[in-house]
């Protein structure tokens, strides 16, 4: 740690340069590796990681023997997201896409296992939607909470969605338990695109787009929501979102 200055309250420094370390990691660390990349004592990062654990920030990842960051630090990131930096840059270019297509669109970000919507643009005599800024709803029916449950590590998935009790439905149809949740992120990772068939809302189809950050990590989800009998030809639909999240993101990442 040479030519650092020593911090106040050591104790909080090492906290937060793990959560920091986590963040920028494409997937999972053993905890000897954090250690050792921080010039941290073994016994200093066992004792943080365990009570990072206990408050949600980091998951333990017990067969890998690697850590995790945990759904609090994604709460935290969803929060920092609602307060203006992402709505403010995701608004306009949200807009953009309702004009492109002619149809209702949104930004969401994730929370725990739902998604909350931070910019909803309501194109002119469509159809009514149930979701609004400030909306949450369950992310594994919604095509914005697939794109993002696709691009999470596949541990952090599990822990999200445990067993059927987590698998809440709206209308009857979407995944009932991890194994088809697991099949359709799969599709979601294939198709580099997520799409919703009126799961949230019968008669309505929506497809959605992931916004990573520079490490990788799904921050929000760009979406189109149309009627699936008078909407627009999808192949367009889906690359006119793909590209609306490609701009988000290289706007985030100036």
């Amino acid at each position: 740690m040479s030519g650092r200055p020593s911090p106040r309250v050591p104790a909080a420094d090492q906290t937060l340069r793990i959560l920091r370390h986590l963040a920028g990691r494409p997937a999972p660390v053993a905890a000897s590796a954090i250690a050792r990349d921080l010039e941290l004592p073994r016994s200093t990062v066992y004792h943080l990681l365990a009570t990072l654990a206990e408050h949600g920030f980091v998951l333990h990842l017990r067969e890998e023997r690697r850590w995790a960051l945990g759904t609090a630090a994604s709460e935290l990131a969803g929060g920092f997201a609602r307060q203006q930096p992402l709505a403010r840059l995701g608004r306009p270019l949200v807009a953009a896409l309702a004009d492109r297509l002619g149809e209702s669109t949104h930004l969401a970000v994730m929370s725990g296992a739902d998604v909350v919507y931070i910019v909803e643009e309501r194109a002119p005599r469509r159809p009514a939607l149930v979701t609004d800024v400030g909306v949450r709803l369950p992310a594994h029916l919604t095509a914005t909470g697939r794109a993002m449950l696709a691009a999470l590590p596949r541990e952090q998935v599990r822990a999200l969605f445990p067993d059927r009790s987590a698998f809440p439905t709206r209308t009857g149809d979407g995944p009932s338990g991890p194994a088809e949740l697991r099949d359709l992120l799969r599709e979601v990772r294939v198709r580099g695109l997520a799409i919703e068939d009126g799961e949230v809302t019968p008669g309505l189809r929506s497809v959605g787009a992931a916004v990573h950050d520079a490490a990788g990590w799904p921050i929000a989800a760009v979406a189109a929501t149309w009627s699936t009998d008078a909407g627009p030809e999808e192949q367009a639909a889906a690359t006119a979102v793909a590209e609306t999240a490609s701009t988000l993101e290289r706007r985030l990442r100036r």
